[in-house]
């Protein structure tokens, strides 16, 4: 009998002594989810998974295959953090759904160009020569931004910014007085021929065999408004883990893998 309850009381204090190692190893590492959209930014995912669990964060990524769902399912407390999005488009957001959402930090842009056939510079454009950019009210809103930090044309006071997209007819100097030419963001590229330069999406660039490192003969800073961003919801933005997951992700790691892997498609804004 006394053999049996000796036993027992070893089994239960083996079990305490288990219970609590895994109980320390939970409290070690801690899980979040993440969510993205599949392809490109689930593959830096990757790495940010691999950086992460060295300081233990677990981060467990969910894809999406829209833009809607990643601030949605942030905001209902399905997600921890979401990485797909530039600052315009969270601020959009914000204003119509009233998310408490904000930015805790840079992660890469896809930057526009301005391309040419024959230039070395913005700034070496004819009087009246001709400038294609995309028609869609974003792109080309980012479009009119990279000239004017180009100094060749200047929009007027305000135009670009907070949520108003800028327009041709925004733009108050024009001192060479270049014609904008408003196209389909998937013809610029085959446009080049016919105009001084184009204002090129890094995809489209891409497409046409243009590498926006290599060939763009301006880029817009990686700072950016445009550059894509970490976010979570305002109550959690000085929570311990939002620092680890930031520092994963802003790692030499991530930097290297994204150029290696993009090849300039995806720059690292941090």
């Amino acid at each position: 009998m006394r053999s049996s309850s000796l036993y027992k009381r070893l089994a239960v204090a083996v079990s305490a002594v288990g219970f609590i190692a895994a109980g320390s190893a939970s409290a070690q590492e801690q899980t979040i989810r993440v969510g993205t959209v599949s392809g490109p930014d689930a593959e830096v995912w990757q790495v940010v998974q691999k950086v992460a669990r060295k300081n233990g964060l677990n981060v467990k990524v969910v894809e999406f295959n829209d833009y809607v769902q990643p601030n949605a399912a942030l905001d209902a407390g399905d997600l921890d953090a979401n990485s797909f999005q530039h600052q315009p488009y969270l601020d959009s957001q914000v204003k119509q759904r009233g998310y408490k959402m904000v930015s805790v930090g840079y992660t890469y842009i896809s930057p526009l160009g301005v391309y040419s056939k024959s230039l070395k510079s913005p700034k070496d454009l004819a009087q009246g020569a001709k400038v294609a950019v995309p028609n869609d009210p974003s792109n080309e809103n980012r479009a009119l931004l990279l000239l004017q930090s180009q100094g060749v044309i200047k929009l007027k006071a305000g135009a670009g910014t907070n949520g108003v997209n800028a327009t041709p007819l925004d733009v108050a100097e024009n001192p060479k007085k270049l014609k904008i030419v408003e196209l389909d963001a998937a013809q610029l590229a085959r446009a080049l021929p016919d105009v001084g330069a184009a204002v090129i999406n890094t995809n489209y660039a891409l497409a046409a065999g243009l590498q926006p490192t290599r060939d763009a003969i301006a880029l817009e800073d990686l700072h950016s408004p445009y550059a894509n961003i970490i976010v979570v919801r305002t109550q959690d933005k000085d929570k311990p883990w939002v620092k680890k997951l930031v520092a994963a992700y802003q790692s030499e790691d991530v930097k290297q893998f994204m150029k290696a892997q993009f090849k300039g498609a995806m720059l690292p804004s941090f």
